[in-house]
């Protein structure tokens, strides 16, 4: 079974409406504004998947300001879920200073979402070390919902999307709440490489995607990764900034132990979702 735990996909309108939202949301035109980067639907990942040999993509949410638009873009993701057959699995989103946040998780929560991401609470204006992040992690323990968080590397060169939660406060939030379920993109900003061993201790229990590995980090980084934090680190390809079909070749061609890509590749991300692989 190959996972892909770190997929994009917009509703229609978005695609087809994209100078609308560009000035609607600062996060969203930050990202979207170049015409290289790519919009996509249900129906391109649904086609990439098939391309890729890909058997489950997590489709993740947008961290919009507005409450609106993230409804609607959580209610695109539900109507995916339901046609997609459990391949298409949604990780909806939130924005915690919205009073309708604790009511829209609930709803999607009773929806069957396994999840939440990728969550960006910096570039919505809250703090996730503060009171929201309280409630969101009260919320996550009571629904058993993962959270799965962008995450910014410390160092590294500037790119569109880059911040959205420093490392340090990331690992605060992890540390402090160590029965939820955490994801951390991108290596969770470089985790495995950032601290010692003392201080990775408190985050043991932190899982990684690789999501835009090719662009952040080295394949020497990625063994490494996979050395110090065995069975916690999932593919994650960032579709459709990276094509599906071409990050998993990637990761095949990198030497590791067929067994810990085995792991990377599906197996760390089914016992995380409590799916059978």
């Amino acid at each position: 079974m190959i996972i892909d735990f770190h997929t994009h996909i917009f509703p229609p309108e978005v695609r087809s409406r994209r100078d609308e939202y560009i000035e609607r949301d600062i996060t969203f035109a930050e990202m979207y504004t170049s015409a290289k980067a790519k919009v996509a639907i249900a129906e391109d990942l649904a086609a990439s998947m098939e391309g890729a040999g890909v058997d489950i993509s997590i489709a993740l949410g947008f961290a919009w300001r507005e409450h609106e638009l993230i409804v609607r873009h959580n209610d695109y993701l539900l109507e995916t879920a339901m046609r997609g057959e459990g391949r298409i699995l949604p990780f909806c989103t939130v924005n915690m200073t919205d009073e309708g946040a604790e009511k829209e998780i609930e709803r999607v929560a009773a929806e069957g979402i396994r999840g939440l991401g990728e969550l960006r609470p910096e570039s919505q204006g809250w703090d996730l070390n503060g009171v929201a992040g309280e409630r969101l992690a009260e919320m996550a323990l009571k629904h058993n919902l993962i959270l799965m968080f962008h995450v910014t590397e410390p160092a590294g060169h500037q790119y569109p999307g880059k911040y959205g939660l420093s490392l340090a406060s990331f690992v605060r939030f992890a540390s402090a709440h160590r029965k939820v379920r955490v994801v951390g993109a991108h290596f969770a900003g470089g985790l495995p490489f950032s601290l010692d061993n003392d201080a990775r201790k408190p985050v043991s229990r932190v899982v990684m995607d690789t999501a835009a590995r090719g662009y952040l980090y080295t394949p020497e980084e990625y063994r490494l990764a996979t050395t110090r934090a065995p069975g916690r680190v999932v593919f994650g390809s960032d579709y459709p900034l990276v094509p599906q079909k071409k990050d998993i070749q990637a990761l095949r061609e990198d030497s590791i132990d067929p067994k810990v890509l085995e792991g990377v590749l599906g197996g760390n991300a089914a016992q995380l979702l409590g799916l059978e692989a």
